[in-house]
């Protein structure tokens, strides 16, 4: 079905520049970028899909089991997303929050044209139908200039809720958890800018470098974009083995050497910040283990520390062994949405989460990723993110923070402030 060609590329970095450049020729396109971040479960370092032979496009009813048939018919590679209200599907539950960017709710296609990188090795996949047209890509990529226009015209950044507006409602949080309604809940707010004419592919190269996050993410289908320098890996599946790697636990770096190590150990020992973290790795050894063999669930790291260009991140790795009787989807609908961009008890906070924030959260708080022929997959967490909808000119990032029993407003205020700022300064 797909023919496969090897070749060896003497500047990988270059390379990926001239890829990108050369897809957004391109309807559909997916550039998953792990920016040489040395990490332990990392298959390929960029990959690139475009050109849908075959797609699937759905609100979220039935969008598991629709997304299941198609995996299990096509047997190839797919590419796309998972929205964050895909929760509709999985509880009853609902979203009726105001949404500027009208993505739909999944989105997956398969790629005449598919491009693996890892180390100076690339592999190139192209279905049979246009395996012809080889040479001549990557005769045109070689040539590919990777120089965009700057983004001259201002873009005006709003606040969808005000700061008082957030404190107030960060603390009707805590009245929840202080009656036992809840532990832990992630609320986000949005930042949104309209008329926004943006060069996509530019904001995006801004964003990665100032960012070099591990899970970056291009995405395009159509007149709709996400630019992601997100850092969270939300599930991966090799063989039997499902990898979760949530992230909680925020602390700002430093220029000054000195500040910036204690900026990290202040994280280090906080016991808020730990708190947040153990309680999301409890959530996921849960979700785990619905689909696990049994005794397979496993937390192979607890609050480890992770510096990243812009903040210093606490990030737990968890474990499990795939029971033979459930799919690669199963896997998938049973975690989700990830618990570090909800809260515990899940089903509990998602509803609370609804009546309390002021946007659908869409692809925010979802995940990009992609599914291999033999079931395999790898599925980023949607954070530091910018969202556009060209057709509507309706730019969107979202950012949130954990409100847990030891929670002060102001603080959670700032550590979003904080998470904002990347997507901020490449808008302005």
């Amino acid at each position: 079905m797909r023919t496969s060609i090897i070749k060896h590329i003497e500047n990988p970095a270059l390379f990926k520049q001239h890829l990108l450049t050369w897809s957004q020729q391109f309807r559909e396109v997916v550039f998953l970028d792990s920016n040489d971040y040395p990490q332990n479960y990392s298959s390929y370092d960029c990959l690139l899909a475009v050109d849908a032979f075959t797609s699937i496009k759905t609100d979220y009813h039935s969008a598991f089991e629709d997304l299941k048939q198609y995996q299990q018919a096509t047997k190839d590679w797919l590419f796309g997303y998972l929205s964050y209200d895909l929760k509709n599907d999985v509880e009853v539950l609902d979203s009726n929050n105001f949404d500027g960017l009208n993505f739909p709710d999944l989105f997956f296609f398969q790629p005449k044209k598919l491009f693996l990188l890892k180390g100076n090795q690339l592999e190139i996949q192209y279905l049979n139908l246009c395996d012809d047209e080889v040479s001549s890509d990557i005769e045109e990529i070689s040539i590919q200039c990777s120089v965009f226009s700057v983004q001259s015209q201002e873009i005006k950044i709003q606040q969808r809720i005000s700061k008082e507006s957030y404190l107030d409602k960060a603390a009707k949080f805590l009245e929840h958890i202080h009656r036992g309604d809840i532990y832990e809940a992630n609320f986000c707010m949005e930042f949104f800018a309209e008329n926004a004419i943006i060069t996509p592919i530019d904001i995006f190269l801004k964003l990665n470098e100032i960012s070099k996050s591990p899970q970056a993410v291009f995405f395009k289908n159509k007149e709709c974009f996400l630019l992601s320098a997100s850092p969270e890996r939300y599930l991966k599946k090799e063989g039997n083995l499902l990898i979760s790697q949530p992230i909680k636990g925020t602390a700002k770096r430093f220029t000054d050497t000195f500040e910036d190590e204690k900026s990290k150990n202040n994280l280090a020992s906080d016991p808020k910040e730990r708190s947040e973290n153990i309680m999301v790795s409890d959530l996921v050894r849960n979700d785990l283990s619905r689909t696990a063999e049994k005794g397979s669930v496993k937390v192979e790291e607890l609050c480890g520390l992770y510096s990243f260009k812009q903040v210093h991140q606490m990030i737990s790795t968890i474990t499990s062994r795939l029971d033979s009787q459930y799919s690669a989807i199963d896997a998938i609908r049973t975690t989700f949405p990830m618990g570090s961009m909800t809260g515990t008890p899940k089903v509990s906070v998602l509803k609370i989460i609804e009546e309390l924030e002021e946007t659908k959260r869409g692809l925010y708080s979802g995940a990009v990723g992609y599914f291999a022929p033999n079931g395999d997959f790898d599925f980023n967490v949607v954070i530091r993110s910018i969202l556009y909808n060209h057709e509507n000119k309706y730019a969107s990032f979202s950012v949130g923070s954990a409100i847990t029993a030891q929670s002060i407003p102001e603080k959670e205020y700032e550590e979003c402030l904080l998470k904002a700022k990347a997507m901020r300064e490449v808008l302005s």
